[in-house]
């Protein structure tokens, strides 16, 4: 792993779900110190009560400044207008926000700044640093409720600025080298021992999903507008006598599911209490809707349902089929659902070891290494090298 630096991460909001971001900051502060600075809006706020709260939530999080969640680890939350299709939005943010960056820096004493961007609103801010690394993880312009052309704007700018592009998919890949021909592949990893934790003896299954008729079909995470419920209402219906249980917060019109006694909306649970209830689960499933924003997607939960070891069937996305080893692909209901009753009619139901000992490879341990190596090819592309010494390449997972 790198070390010695100190790392500016604009990201999401801290306190949310942990995702790639978080996985991959926690690890990279074991080492070098992080400021991981709170979401600063990819989507144009509505005047809804959620908006406002929300909203009111960040400004008591600017009035506390920066906060040690970690032993080298600090969390900002800024003040920006996410009006990014505004000129004067821009300029303020550069102006307000940028200055109370980077105040924030030196009250940490951050000296060698590599500023790590997860998103392309962050494109005019600065933070006086040696590298700037843009990571792309989705396709941010394809999100419901944000400033598509603004958004790809910010992105363009940020990409051509920035000295490496590292993105989660090949797809992304694809799009992003067209801008920046000094673009890395490295796909998502996962917490293994955690999710393994779901083929042990000794994991207890929550009673919420212990009691429920069997097989249980699960899913966890964002139960948003790429989640295809309408398939998933197809799937109960055909098969009354499964459960099917759905994990994660509700941001999205769920009334298609409503009436079917076989399907389960259990709410948001913690990252903690995810292994149990994958034991309590007979299969797990991927199943989004195929648009831009999801043929991009390398979801998270498709190695953490591995490496709890249940069987998988996802939608037909570019990186389902990456994994297609290990995971069944649905092209249609019908073979989604002729998935789901080979799995269950096979017998080999539930968490198997088996199933989890390839994710071994797929370690944020590894992932992290990756991305130390791409950062270290950009240190010695800058010294100068002795005469017949060439530079190693980063690996592409």
């Amino acid at each position: 792993m790198i070390e010695g630096y100190d790392i500016v991460c604009f990201s999401g909001d801290w306190d949310g779900d942990p995702l790639s971001k978080r996985h991959i900051m926690r690890r990279l502060a074991q080492k070098n110190r992080v400021l991981w600075v709170d979401s600063i809006g990819n989507r144009k706020p509505a005047a809804t009560a959620r908006d406002v709260k929300r909203a009111l939530k960040k400004v008591r999080a600017f009035a506390a400044g920066c906060r040690q969640v970690e032993e080298k680890l600090w969390v900002y939350s800024p003040l920006a207008l996410p009006f990014h299709g505004s000129r004067l939005a821009r300029a303020l943010n550069r102006r307000f926000t940028a200055w109370h960056l980077r105040r924030a820096c030196a009250q940490l004493g951050f000296r060698n700044v590599i500023n790590w961007s997860f998103i392309p609103s962050s494109a005019e801010l600065h933070v006086g640093e040696r590298w700037l690394i843009y990571h792309c993880v989705d396709e941010f312009s394809e999100f419901t409720g944000t400033d598509k052309r603004a958004i790809r704007s910010l992105e363009r700018r940020l990409m051509y600025k920035a000295d490496a592009v590292i993105v989660s998919s090949a797809p992304l890949l694809d799009d992003k080298r067209r801008h920046n021909p000094n673009a890395f592949l490295v796909t998502h990893g996962v917490e293994v021992d955690h999710f393994r934790r779901a083929c042990r003896t000794a994991t207890v299954v929550p009673e919420d999903i212990a009691r429920l008729p069997r097989p249980v079909v699960g899913f966890f995470g964002l139960i948003a507008d790429w989640v295809d419920l309408g398939l998933v209402r197809r799937l109960a219906l055909a098969r009354p006598q499964w459960s099917f249980v759905l994990i994660g917060k509700c941001d999205t019109d769920v009334s298609a599911l409503r009436g079917l006694e076989n399907v389960h909306l259990l709410g948001r649970r913690e990252y903690e209490d995810l292994p149990a209830y994958c034991k309590g689960m007979d299969a797990a499933i991927l199943p989004f809707v195929v648009n831009p924003l999801t043929l991009a997607a390398n979801p998270l939960k498709l190695r953490e349902y591995l490496a709890a070891g249940l069987p998988v069937v996802a939608t037909d996305i570019p990186e389902a089929r990456r994994l297609e080893e290990w995971v069944r692909i649905g092209r249609s209901d019908e073979e989604f659902q002729s998935a789901l009753d080979e799995i269950v009619n096979g017998g080999r139901t539930g968490p198997q070891l088996g199933t989890s000992l390839p994710m071994d490879h797929e370690s944020w341990d590894e992932k992290v290494a990756e991305l130390s190596r791409i950062v270290e090819r950009l240190e010695r592309a800058r010294r100068p090298q002795p005469a017949g010494e060439a530079l190693a390449e980063p690996s592409a997972s």
